[in-house]
């Protein structure tokens, strides 16, 4: 290793905001991945790049090295478009348990790789541990039969996927460094890419319970995701999107699980919940050439849940990854259930004109429902259910929403976290709640 490959000099080059080449980021990456680089160095680069950014070439040449880092899936054998979408993340966000079986009902093959909740947020995976028997981590074999028999499989990140995307993250999670535009675009795309996929569709989160509470940070975010994402061979556009609001009315884990089922089946559907499922599940459908417009997409989402098709994905999807067969007929009898569920009253009468999304994120979290520290357990069954939406009246008849708890305690804590994070006026006060903000395409 040269003078100018030493990882102190990358590290010095970066922090005094000169260009990285090519071949700088793929040694430094490989040192990440065999453990030559300290956790110190790559903490100093994360703090380099959070601070001097990163051009977009060096960003493609990062997302690419990292994808490198470990497998990468092969999918050639599959006869349709192998599609998936990312999330930043969100409160009552479940989009992913039906949007994967829809898409795979229209023809796609969707073999998503989600993570676990992070802060307030919740995480698709811990949500389907809630189901007995579901396996979140399969190996490569059963991961490929799945996806190719049902069209969809939803599991976690394997050691062999992204590996020194592992590492860095873990090291820029408690470094501060989380927040960098094009640190968290290759750490999501690098797992993307990694999983061999043919088109993706990005829902970038805005609003007071995403990390990106403004317009303008969720357009530069989502701007960088599709151009690096374009840049490294795969096709791509976003969605914004917005979280002023809980996506679905619940919000915790099995709680989660049971709303998917609900919505899957017909018996209740969510407004904001059933537009971003939809508009994401177009997009999905026209980057796989399964459509021709967003609009014909949408109609052919829309199908796939009338007619019981998506419904019919997911239970098959649970079954064949070690999960109940009649989930969808039984969702109680599988689901753990919170020993305490309370309704949740305001202290007046009005019309929902805002919500604190993520005090009602942070709630589920002091519940039980998230982690504070990465290690802790969650518990699959507390969380809130039938959240009052912007509009929505309250009053004593109507709840702002039902706390699931373990305990009498718990349960008074989290309706009061409940009460403060709900603003009621009169209707003529709500402000406009359009849950698809804009699209970026480049």
């Amino acid at each position: 290793m040269t003078q100018q490959t030493l990882p102190q000099e990358i590290i010095r080059k970066k922090r005094d905001g000169l260009e990285l080449s090519a071949a700088e980021i793929g040694l430094f990456v490989s040192g990440i991945t065999e453990n030559s680089v300290t956790e110190g160095q790559v903490s100093a680069l994360a703090m380099a790049i959070f601070f001097q950014g990163m051009s977009r070439d060096e960003a493609v040449s990062l997302t690419l090295n990292m994808r490198d880092s470990g497998d990468v899936l092969n999918w050639s054998d599959l006869d349709g478009p192998v599609l998936d979408k990312h999330s930043t993340g969100g409160v009552g966000d479940n989009v992913s348990l039906m949007l994967a079986p829809a898409v795979a009902a229209c023809g796609g093959f969707v073999p998503m790789i989600s993570g676990r909740g992070l802060g307030h947020t919740g995480g698709t995976l811990d949500k389907l541990e809630t189901i007995p028997g579901y396996t979140t981590t399969p190996d490569n074999e059963l991961f490929r039969k799945v996806t190719k028999e049902v069209g969809c499989a939803i599991i976690g990140q394997t050691a062999n996927l992204a590996p020194a995307d592992k590492r860095f993250y873990g090291i820029r999670d408690v470094t501060a460094t989380v927040e960098s535009v094009p640190l968290i675009t290759a750490s999501i795309l690098s797992k993307k890419l990694s999983a061999g996929l043919g088109g993706l569709v990005l829902d970038v989160k805005c609003g007071n319970g995403a990390f990106m509470n403004d317009v303008e940070k969720a357009r530069e975010l989502a701007t960088s995701l599709v151009q690096v994402s374009n840049g490294a061979g795969l096709p791509a556009s976003a969605l914004i999107t917005d979280m002023n609001a809980s996506l679905a009315g619940a919000a915790g884990n099995a709680v989660e699980v049971h709303n998917c089922i609900d919505f899957l089946t017909g018996r209740h559907v969510d407004s904001r919940l059933w537009d971003v499922t939809v508009a994401l599940g177009a997009e999905m459908l026209v980057s796989g050439g399964l459509a021709k417009t967003a609009e014909d997409g949408a109609k052919q989402m829309e199908q796939a849940f009338s007619s019981g098709a998506a419904a019919e994905k997911f239970a098959k999807m649970v079954a064949t990854l070690g999960g109940p067969s009649d989930l969808n007929e039984k969702p109680e009898k599988y689901l753990e259930a919170a020993p305490i569920v309370r309704p949740v009253f305001a202290d007046e009468e009005g019309s929902v004109v805002a919500t604190d999304t993520r005090a009602i994120g942070v709630g589920v979290v002091e519940l039980g429902g998230g982690r504070v520290r990465a290690a802790d357990p969650v518990d699959p069954a507390v969380g809130y259910t039938e959240l009052a939406m912007p509009g929505d009246f309250v009053d004593g008849d109507r709840p702002i929403g039902i706390v699931h708890a373990r305990n009498d305690d718990q349960a008074d804590r989290a309706a009061t976290v409940l009460r403060a994070a709900y603003s009621l006026g009169s209707a003529r006060d709500v402000l406009d709640s359009r849950v698809i903000i804009e699209k970026i395409n480049a």
